[in-house]
């Protein structure tokens, strides 16, 4: 008999992947997507720590679900609750403490032994915390087979590296996802061809720091993520790479050239580099200064005039001043990029941020200074897309529209392009003429030589 999963992911792109990955491996269970909490059997709040008062988010929904849960005991029911991810890792044992209706918590690299957990949940065996790392890679107790995704899809994410080395001063990553871990190359070019094969025609490598990739490659040497994207361009099927999330100090000059070479790799990165200020860049231990990242922009646009650039920002570090934030406007304005994100300091426990008291900056302060960065950014993203209009192109076609035979996709540089009359196209690659430009989206018209795949 089926059983009803509902899945809920925070944060980023690699939750998204491992959310997938869960209801993958409950699959064998019975378990199916049901359409929402109320009547599921089994409910997963896959949690993110990056955000301002995560945990806090968490425990309200927990509240929304325990109520949900005695409602289904009274009418003879049960469902299991699971809180997964970073805060689970992060605060596994205050979850267990405050929310005793929960039955699972585990962290990232537990979730490949959920069988074990649901099945003593469901015989009522006790509740189950689980946030060790193991010895090896989770990736090591993955059957092969829920690599493909459950659905047809044009689009798909694949998790090449986790973890992190870098101890920025702000960051809970290597608390929560470990150290940096790189998974052997025939591996993730074997789920990148079962995706191919059913579908799939973009993929997105993803990483906690996915440029220091460095996975053993069939050969028995370490491949970079330069020669990993060289490899996945070569699949049948396959027209357009991207990765996501990279660190300044790990962009390689061969990866800078794979921007290059590789037609299938998109014009578009995202490259952090959360301030523009020398001194602030030095406490929140980035390791590189703004004319690294200068050069680095450098080399990337010699190598690729049309790439565009998004990357991320926090304001109100603890001890930044007026002249360490105008570094940061200065930054931006010399960059020039097509989207960012923007965040306030908030510390996160156990961060060596979160010591750093004596220098925090004031709320209001923070606040402003946070306001006239997204203004200035917002500024940019107006302009990049405006300067689209006109212009031919690519356009991956990924689900269907609000309006009838309407289709949407993607560009190369990410935004969400809405394309008339074009719903049979779904899951190819067309060109099309921009021909509006809305706040948050593009309008195409399809041109009449339509197929595009080789963009």
């Amino acid at each position: 008999m089926s059983k009803k999963l509902h899945i809920k992911t925070y944060g980023c792109q690699m939750n998204v992947y491992d959310s997938e990955r869960m209801a993958d491996i409950l699959a064998p269970l019975g378990y199916a997507a049901g359409d929402g909490p109320e009547d599921a059997d089994m409910v997963i709040l896959n949690t993110c720590h990056i955000r301002e008062k995560a945990a806090e988010k968490v425990f309200s929904e927990l509240g929304r679900l325990r109520k949900m849960k005695e409602a289904r005991q009274q009418q003879g029911a049960d469902m299991i609750i699971a809180v997964a991810g970073c805060v689970a890792q992060a605060e596994g044992a205050e979850i267990m403490r405050r929310a005793p209706y929960v039955d699972i918590v585990f962290g990232p690299q537990a979730y490949y032994r959920l069988p074990e957990m649901v099945a003593r949940a469901s015989r009522g065996a006790g509740r189950t915390l689980d946030t060790d790392f193991p010895t090896r890679s989770k990736f090591d107790f993955l059957p092969d087979e829920v690599a493909a995704p459950h659905e047809q899809r044009s689009s798909a994410f694949l998790t090449v590296q986790e973890g992190c080395d870098k101890f920025c001063a702000f960051c809970v990553v290597p608390y929560t996802r470990g150290a940096e871990y790189s998974r052997p190359a025939a591996d993730i070019l074997a789920e990148a061809r079962r995706l191919t094969a059913s579908g799939v025609r973009e993929i997105t490598l993803l990483g906690q720091n996915v440029n220091a990739y460095h996975g053993e490659g069939p050969d028995g040497r370490d491949w970079s993520l330069a020669r990993l994207i060289r490899e996945l361009a070569e699949l049948p099927g396959l027209v357009r790479l991207r990765y996501t999330t990279s660190h300044p100090l790990e962009m390689s000059r061969d990866l800078i050239r794979a921007h290059a070479d590789v037609p299938a790799l998109m014009p578009y990165l995202h490259l952090p580099v959360q301030s523009g200020s020398d001194r602030i860049l030095e406490a929140m231990n980035r390791r590189h200064k703004r004319d690294d990242y200068f050069r680095i922009v450098d080399l990337l646009r010699e190598a690729r005039p049309d790439i565009a650039l998004s990357g991320d920002f926090i304001v109100g570090f603890p001890g930044e001043d007026d002249r360490d934030f105008a570094d940061t406007m200065d930054l931006v304005r010399r960059v020039n990029y097509a989207q960012a994100y923007s965040f306030k300091f908030s510390p996160r426990p156990g961060t060596p941020a979160a010591a750093i008291a004596f220098a925090e900056v004031e709320e209001r302060v923070k606040a402003e200074r946070l306001a006239a960065l997204q203004a200035l950014l917002g500024e940019q993203q107006r302009a990049f897309n405006e300067a689209c209009l006109g212009r031919e192109m690519a356009v991956l076609l990924e689900r269907r529209g609000r309006k009838p035979a309407q289709a949407v996709g993607r560009s190369p540089y990410m935004q969400a392009v809405h394309v008339d009359g074009a719903e049979e196209r779904i899951g190819s690659v067309v060109m099309v003429r921009i021909v509006a430009v809305q706040p948050n989206s593009l309008s195409g018209r399809l041109l009449a030589e339509g197929t595009a795949d080789a963009a």
